[in-house]
């Protein structure tokens, strides 16, 4: 057997069935030799694309993503996608081929080790044939483990090599079997007491109360409590549909009503949540609060500097559950935020479509939002890019469904419709639809005609102001020219019938509600064009650019 077929093998041992990248000299071997053990390659045109599809992967699966490039400039193409996984905390190993071990006078030579330290990457070389397996069980076991990406770098000549051990391979998942961690009786007493003499109590459930698939024991605490239940932006809308009192987002991107209710909180109860300084706008948030915080952690520092009043290092399930056993155990049950007046507050429409600013054969971004929401059933899960016409969609959809959300990742345009690549990967083929702008959309178009040439089922909602949308705002607020960020834009409706999709470019609600309808019956690869206005503002830009209390 040769290197790069153990490699290969460990890979297939580890539960590889999906690879995103590109083909080359350094790589090809490894590729080969997986594609023969049945693993599904999916030939990109960008190895930066595939890595953005196999973060996708990682975030929808719970499992490592995994990207492959060639030696050097493969390699350095994966540099801003590198470091938005890593600022995602998401699993994800990347076999890199590289040049010939210790042959600096090649064509394709880089310092990988060096590159992989600048985008925030976990490195390991094969420098000698018998580390093969042990440099592949290392790479999942610190993915996994750390959740972070690891680069294996693979010489060409170390691969070509003879491997000459026989004994079989134990994948990562064997050393990671692990207890799940318990919460200590003494920290939920504490957290008791704090939770007990509150009136006003918040629930912020985070993307790791959602992974852990906490929704029972959140809501269980939240009728013990009256409590008003949050999520950060990257649990948006979870349990959205089996909470009366559910109040969106906290933080940046929250309502101007949930800024209002959850500032009178006398307790934040948070699982699975950093507490981050968008999520509690740095303290301002929660002015009279104390904290209640459960995380696998060892301990975190939240947004405004300080700590829990009582932090909890529990999984998610047994520490939400302890706790509310021991708040049932004491005789606590709270009305809080449980009454009439809040419900009927919670109900109202957060916009009245009379606010409505379209017309002239441009849609207002909000009302496009409401539409897409209206017409796309929940089961079809949402990516949300970043960027000013992100916004909309990010503060607007309301419907339960998965969600994930790309914003903060590094602040890098361009990565969501290839994160929902892989999410449509790694669902083994169920719809997705990605909100994005133009700007984020062209700058990997090519990957569209991917999603083509795999059939994947991926619709493009291109949420289109013909220009940079963030400069523009932040242009006309800072008193710059705002025209030197508007760039005129094809119709990409035909675009994408062009690179062998669905398309349609729409500028009414009418054919807006058409164009979705013919992808609800029969999902392909889809790009609406969504002409929309940029004399709409979004609400955080309101707040941030000009000081507004909306």
């Amino acid at each position: 057997m040769k290197v790069y077929e153990a490699l290969a093998e460990a890979f297939a041992a580890e539960g590889t069935t999906d690879v995103f990248g590109m083909m080359g000299d350094a790589n090809m071997h490894w590729m080969n030799a997986l594609a023969g053990r049945g693993t599904r390659l999916y030939e990109v045109r960008h190895e930066g694309a595939g890595l953005s599809m196999a973060h996708g992967y990682a975030r929808a699966s719970g499992r490592p993503g995994v990207v492959t490039t060639t030696s050097g400039p493969g390699t350095a193409q994966l540099a801003t996608s590198m470091i938005v996984a890593s600022r995602a905390r998401t699993p994800l190993v990347a076999f890199c081929g590289e040049t010939p071990l210790g042959d600096e006078s090649a064509v394709q030579y880089l310092d990988q080790r060096r590159f992989a330290a600048a985008v925030e990457c976990a490195f390991l070389r094969v420098a000698k044939a018998d580390s093969a397996h042990e440099v592949v069980r290392r790479a999942f076991y610190t993915a996994r483990s750390e959740s972070r990406p690891v680069m294996v770098s693979a010489p060409f000549d170390v691969q070509l090599a003879e491997f000459e051990d026989d004994m079989p391979y134990v994948p990562s998942t064997e050393l990671l079997k692990t207890p799940r961690l318990l919460p200590d009786p003494d920290l939920i007493a504490r957290a008791c007491d704090i939770v007990g003499s509150s009136k006003r109590v918040v629930i912020i459930a985070g993307r790791g109360a959602r992974g852990a698939g906490a929704g029972e024991e959140v809501l269980a605490l939240q009728r013990r409590t009256g409590g008003m239940l949050a999520t950060t932006l990257q649990a948006k809308n979870w349990l959205c549909d089996r909470s009366e009192y559910h109040v969106g987002i906290a933080g940046l991107f929250g309502s101007k009503l949930a800024m209002e209710l959850l500032q009178s909180a006398d307790c934040v109860v948070a699982v699975g949540a950093s507490l981050n300084h968008y999520t509690i706008e740095s303290g301002y948030l929660f002015p009279d609060a104390r904290y209640v915080q459960i995380d696998t952690a060892p301990h975190v520092v939240m947004g405004n500097g300080r700590v829990a009043d009582a932090y909890v290092q529990a999984d998610a399930v047994p520490g939400l559950a302890a706790l509310t056993a021991g708040l049932a155990g004491r005789g606590v049950q709270l009305e809080g935020f449980h009454t009439d007046e809040v419900h009927r507050r919670l109900t109202a429409p957060l916009i009245d479509p009379a606010e409505y600013r379209g017309g002239h054969g441009l849609l207002d971004p909000r009302e496009a939002i409401a539409v897409l929401d209206e017409e796309l059933p929940g089961e079809i899960g949402l990516v949300l890019g970043s960027g000013h016409q992100t916004d909309f969609g990010t503060m607007l959809f309301q419907r339960s469904r998965e969600v994930t959300s790309n914003y903060g990742m590094f602040g890098a345009i361009g990565q969501a419709p290839l994160l929902t690549i892989g999410t449509v990967v790694a669902s083994g083929g169920k719809p997705a639809f990605v909100v994005e702008g133009d700007a984020s959309f062209l700058m990997h178009l090519s990957e569209f005609e991917t999603a083509c040439r795999y059939d994947l089922p991926v619709l493009v909602v291109v949420m289109n102001d013909e220009g940079l949308g963030a400069e523009y705002h932040k242009a006309q607020a800072k008193g710059l020219d705002p025209q030197l960020a508007v760039i005129p834009t094809p119709d990409l409706g035909a675009v994408a019938r062009s690179l062998g999709g669905a398309g349609a470019t729409v500028r009414t609600t009418g054919e807006l509600r058409a164009a979705l309808a013919e992808y609800v019956a029969a999902p392909r690869p889809t790009v609406i064009d969504v002409r929309i206005t940029r004399d709409v503002l979004s609400v955080p830009y309101r707040r941030l650019q000009y000081g507004e209390d909306v």
